[in-house]
This record gives structure tokens, sequence and C-alpha cells, in this order.
């Protein structure tokens, strides 16, 4: 047994805020607790939940992950967008071309997501939200795999994605050239290790796959014994906590 993605987390400027938005977008409910801040986690409480953590620091570029929502028809795409912008989210221009299907928004802090159009094959059996688009090396895709221990469903032309053994949402990596890093990611995975799990064995097995100890606020939380901010190959910021 080793850590397992708890949560998507997102650096938000007003995280009660974001929350509720990505809760009417996707119909996922909140979660309550001093421990979980502001966060969602679907309906079934399966897979991942999504944190919303607070801080002021400005979005500087592009982000270096997002997420691609599926559609099963070209209506549930219109009505997908349509509740988005609803709530208060936008259209935005990444450089897409005219001939692209999917939809580009941001949600009201400005980080950029994708409606993906009706019938794409990758995404099919995925659910609502099919990847979390990774911009990223081959190399940052093998560590994944091995650090949560999920396979690879896709290493071709160095473009990565792994996929949990139980389904759901994929985590893709575009391979090169990957953009330079500017600033603190706003998007970052929390992982959780189960109490009876070591903990330093853990932390050890991490940064023998080639991780490294983030010199503090990796992921907006300090090392305080019982959560560790880290850093991926590509230097992404991640957190490994214990079960709360």
């Amino acid at each position: 047994m080793t850590s397992h993605l708890f949560a998507v987390c997102f650096n938000a400027t007003r995280p009660s805020d974001l929350a509720r938005f990505w809760s009417g977008v996707l119909g996922w409910e909140s979660v309550d607790g001093p421990d979980d801040g502001s966060a969602i986690r679907p309906p079934d409480a399966a897979g991942f939940r999504i944190r919303f953590l607070p801080s002021q620091e400005p979005k500087t570029g592009q982000n270096r992950a997002h997420f691609d929502l599926t559609s099963a028809s070209p209506e549930e795409q219109q009505r997908t967008v349509a509740r988005v912008l609803e709530l208060g989210g936008r259209h935005i221009d990444v450089g897409q071309l005219p001939e692209e299907e999917h939809v580009v928004l941001a949600d009201p802090d400005g980080n950029e997501f994708c409606v993906i159009e009706a019938g794409n094959k990758f995404l099919a059996g995925t659910g609502f939200i099919g990847a979390l688009a990774c911009d990223g090396s081959q190399e940052v895709g093998y560590f994944w795999s091995e650090a949560l221990r999920w396979p690879l469903v896709w290493d071709q032309d160095q473009e990565t994605a792994i996929q949990s053994p139980d389904g759901g949402t994929k985590i893709t990596w575009g391979g090169p050239p990957v953009a330079p890093k500017t600033g603190r990611n706003r998007l970052f995975l929390d992982l959780e290790l189960p109490a009876h799990e070591d903990w330093e064995t853990e932390v050890g097995r991490l940064i023998s796959l080639g991780a490294t100890r983030a010199d503090g606020g990796g992921g907006g939380e300090g090392d305080d014994g019982n959560r560790v901010p880290m850093l991926d190959p590509d230097g992404n910021e991640f957190v490994v906590h214990r079960h709360r």
C-alpha cells in the first residue's frame, strides 16, 4: 500500500466562491470541516476531492494543469458551457483553432479548463472529469505512474497518461516542449498516506522515484510533521499528508 490521490487542490483568491462554482458545474457536494477547508467531492464519495486553499499570489501565465470535462452529446456540451457561463465562468482564447470542437473556458479565478466534444474516444468511460491534462515531460508521467501505482494507459511520442486501476479520471502529460515554470502552480496534487503505513518509508520511496522535498510551502502549507511539501521531477508542487 502507498499513498493515494486524495485531492486535486487549487490555490484560490476566493476559495469558498470557487468551491461553489465548481460544485455547481460538476454537481459535487460540499465537504465541511476544518481539516478540509473549502472542498467538494463526488456524490458517490469515490475518487478524489477538489480542495480550494487561500492564496493571494497573482496568476502568472497559463496553468500547467487543467480539467477536461466530457460530453455525451453535442447538446450536453452546450448545456455544460451554458452552466459554466451562468455560474460566472467565461470563454477564453489560448490559441485553439477554429476547427477544434472543444470549448476553452476559465473559472472565476482565471483557471483554464476545456469542455470536450462528444465522441472523444480517449476519454470514453472516464466520467465527467475526463482528464487532468498537464504540461509535462515523459519522465514526470513515468514518475506519477510509479508514485500512485496507476498503470500507463498511453505512452507514445513522449506523451503519457495514467489511470487508476479502478478507472475514472486520467492524468495526462503532453510531452515536450514543456513551458518554463513561472511561480508556484495554482493546481497541485494532495496525496494521503494510510494511518498504518510508515511515513518516512513512503517519503523516501517518492524521493527514490525522483521527487524532492520542497523548501517549505510546496502546496501552500508547511511541513508540520503530518504534511510534507514535495516537488516532482518537473518541479511541480505536491503534498503528502497522513490520514486524518
